[in-house]
């Protein structure tokens, strides 16, 4: 199994606490407030100063506690490629020029971080065409009820086109009709299928990846499947993954290392030891007899 992000460190609580104290007066005016310098201000308090990786690592927490940022600095720092926006500020490069890290060898061109606003502009682009797909498909609809019952003459040669759709009309059922000038949807699958699908068609060999919480969309069944996909991909293709993510199915990876980002410290947990996981546990045994 490969790895290629060996180790990252954070601005430790000196550095932080002397930024702010120093910091230049002109982000001062951009941020209209020196209480708003983030990203500072975040992990001192959870006391985390530094990340050492395995082929797969997970980021868990509840909301707030960090995953999502700490993907933003490590992906901005080694300048893996992106598309969804992020929350920046002007503050965010400075931050980064107290981070360092560690590679073992060149980190793949490929690497890049996916968000999940990158899923959800996919869904939303197909959502978009198909809804078009079927206002036309109204439209032909339509057309079809109208060439079959509106009397039409042929009365010169630039009627034939429409001469000839009106037979079309009047020899083919209403489906064969439509198909035959309906554009198909772009796919057949659910949000969840198709979101699915987006993982397995951008996540090539050999590369680092930054997942942020890549289960949304997905039903507990694809999470499985998710699990097994990036499971073998670290396996067997050369991958290696950083994620955040609250899915049981995911933390449960096998080999991972999950740091829980609501512990102080800091600290690397097994995966039943958290507190979501604990709460499906308590949950389902207590209804334990309904099942």
């Amino acid at each position: 199994m490969k790895l290629y992000l060996e180790s990252f460190s954070l601005a430790s609580r000196s550095e932080e606490d002397s930024f702010i104290l120093n910091y230049p007066y002109q982000l001062e005016m951009q941020c209209y407030s020196h209480t708003n310098v983030y990203p500072f201000k975040i992990f001192p308090q959870k006391l985390l100063s530094s990340l050492s990786f395995e082929p797969i690592t997970v980021f868990y927490g509840g909301n707030g506690s960090g995953k999502s940022t700490l993907l933003n600095i490590i992906a901005q720092k080694l300048k893996v490629s992106r598309s969804a926006p992020f929350n920046d500020t002007p503050y965010f490069v400075s931050y980064l020029g107290y981070c360092d890290f560690s590679l073992a060898g060149t980190l793949p061109k490929e690497s890049r971080l996916i968000a999940s606003d990158d899923v959800f502009d996919l869904l939303l682009e197909r959502r978009t065409v198909n809804e078009k797909i079927d206002r036309k498909r109204n439209l032909i609809f339509e057309e079809y009820e109208e060439a079959r019952e509106t009397p039409f003459q042929l009365s010169s040669l630039s009627d034939y086109s429409e001469f000839k759709r009106r037979n079309e009309a009047k020899r083919q059922t209403k489906s064969a009709y439509t198909a035959a000038r309906l554009p198909k949807e772009l796919n057949g699958m659910s949000n969840g299928e198709s979101a699915f699908s987006y993982f397995t068609n951008e996540i090539k060999e050999d590369a680092l990846y930054l997942l942020d919480e890549p289960e949304n969309s997905l039903s507990p069944k694809l999470q499985k499947e998710l699990a097994v996909f990036l499971a073998d991909s670290a396996r067997f293709y050369g991958c290696q993954f950083i994620i955040s993510t609250h899915s049981p199915f995911l933390l449960a990876m096998k080999g991972a290392k999950i740091y829980d980002l609501d512990a102080v410290p800091v600290t690397s947990k097994p995966w039943t030891e958290l507190e979501n996981v604990r709460e499906y546990y308590e949950f389902f045994k207590n209804h334990e007899r309904e099942f």
